[in-house]
């Protein structure tokens, strides 16, 4: 599988946003820009230069090439307009500019100042540049070069942002003679970029590797139900709900069957096709884990909006309704009970048991924080005989919004692939923090694309089970 190309680390990335809208792009060339355009520096302001307009410049007696134009500027002095590039270069600088621009405006063309900010436009361009570029990955097929090639350049000039954050710390040098040190205050990058984004851009390196590895392989795509092809008068069947290895099927298939499907050989993949699948699935779900602990790590340290605050409920039982509530007030508590005793069949229900678990968090958090700041406030002597009742209402709270976490994590594990939940967004939405917010949208999008790849091997995984079953029983048939 070369495993040696999974560490490597890509010199190059591109661009794109967080809304989940996916906005169009075109495919990028390499961006040059050449130093010399202006001349010695673009303006020159002499008055014994001679100006040269409309001519040319003869190298030699077969080749012209027209000479810079001089215009008059403001002072006396003189404008060098340098001659004009092909179009294919400025088709390039152009859509440059408009990136730039985007980025600038914050996303609003009328200039108005009713723009994002600087995090969120950010934000809103790598995940806009990830849709655009890996989409929903329907297949497990190398990346198309002009894709790739899109995502390292406009990456790129989204993550060099991250060079001018800086920090400063202390560092002892020693004096020139070699008689003693000194502290002086460096420059090093941020502690959170310096620990993350390396190795964010070493998971990327791994994912688009893993892609390119699915170049030669014994499986193909076709458009159309899921089939497999049988022997007699049926030309296909559907398959079973799930597999005979007991491995579940993927809600793809069944529901948007208008999609790529995977086909393999009438009697199933070879033993070293599978196993390079079963690889490659336990390498993506390593790096989906370490993504996911960035993410949540930055999202963690991201300020709670008060926008958010605002809008919870006051009591974190009606926040959660009555079933949920006794079991987090139940002596004996089950997260994975609760997990099965809920109705998540839905991703819609899931989010909804989701948003509503970590707002009682909050809920119960800020009254928490709220009546003890009270009581340290007031002092003991004014409670009397009711310091001991309250102590024990706080620490019940404090015990709910921990139990209601753990709950929170186990629906996470369980469902790895859920949407962002309403705090999330609402973290990401107002946060102003840019460090944060390149960390947060690049590992989110690394999340996404190596999630889509083990449910894309799952699919693979589930066909060719599918398929082998049948071969095994059509066999078993003719012998009989």
């Amino acid at each position: 599988m070369g495993g040696d190309s999974k560490g490597e680390e890509f010199d190059e990335f591109e661009s794109c946003s967080l809304s989940a809208d996916v906005s169009e792009y075109e495919s990028l060339s390499c961006f040059s820009f050449d130093d010399n355009i202006y001349g010695n520096g673009g303006a020159v302001s002499s008055p014994n230069y001679s100006p040269i307009i409309g001519s040319e410049v003869v190298l030699d007696s077969s080749f012209r090439v027209p000479a810079p134009v001089t215009l008059p500027v403001f002072g006396g002095g003189l404008a060098v307009v340098p001659p004009r590039k092909a179009e294919a270069d400025l088709s390039d600088v152009e859509i440059m500019k408009e990136r730039f621009a985007k980025l600038l405006l914050g996303e609003d063309t009328s200039g108005g100042g009713k723009g994002v900010c600087t995090a969120l436009a950010i934000s809103n361009a790598i995940s806009n540049l990830s849709a655009t570029v890996f989409g929903e990955l329907w297949k497990l097929e190398p990346l198309a070069p002009q894709k790739k090639l899109m995502w390292q350049q406009e990456m790129e000039c989204l993550l060099c942002v991250s060079d001018s954050m800086v920090e400063f710390i202390s560092s002892e040098q020693e004096f020139p003679d070699g008689e003693g040190t000194f502290e002086v205050m460096v420059t090093r990058p941020r502690f959170d970029l310096y620990i993350n984004l390396p190795a964010l851009k070493k998971l990327d390196a791994m994912l688009l590797s893993l892609l390119d590895d699915f170049s030669e392989s014994e499986f193909y795509y076709v458009d159309g139900r899921v089939i497999i092809s049988g022997s007699g008068s049926d030309d296909c069947e559907k398959h079973p709900v799930s597999s005979p290895s007991g491995r579940p099927s993927s809600i793809r298939l069944e529901e948007k069957w208008w999609l790529p499907f995977p086909k393999v050989p009438p009697n199933g993949l070879s033993e070293s096709v599978t196993n390079k699948l079963q690889q490659c699935k336990e390498w993506a779900n390593q790096i989906l884990k370490a993504a996911m602990a960035i993410n949540s790590s930055v999202l963690a340290e991201m300020e709670i909006p008060d926008v958010y605050l605002d809008s919870l409920p006051k009591s974190g039982r009606a926040c959660l309704g009555e079933t949920i509530y006794h079991f987090l007030a139940a002596d004996q508590f089950s997260p994975e009970r609760l997990l099965d005793y809920l109705e998540l069949s839905s991703e819609y229900a899931t989010l909804e048991i989701a948003n509503r678990i970590e707002a009682a968090v909050h809920i119960w958090k800020q009254e928490f924080l709220k009546r003890h700041t009270i009581h340290t406030k007031a002092g003991r002597s004014s409670w009397g005989g009711k310091v001991k009742g309250f102590i024990g209402y706080m620490e019940k709270k404090k015990l709910l919004a921990q139990r209601a976490e753990t709950i929170l994590q186990s629906l996470r594990i369980r469902f790895q692939g859920l949407a962002q939940t309403a705090l999330d967004i609402a973290k990401i939405q107002y946060n102003k923090d840019v460090g944060k917010s390149i960390l947060e949208s690049y590992s989110r999008v690394m999340e996404s694309l190596a999630f889509n790849i083990i449910a894309r091997i799952d699919d693979l995984l589930y066909i060719d089970d599918a398929t082998k079953t049948r071969a095994s029983a059509d066999v078993g048939f003719l012998s009989i």
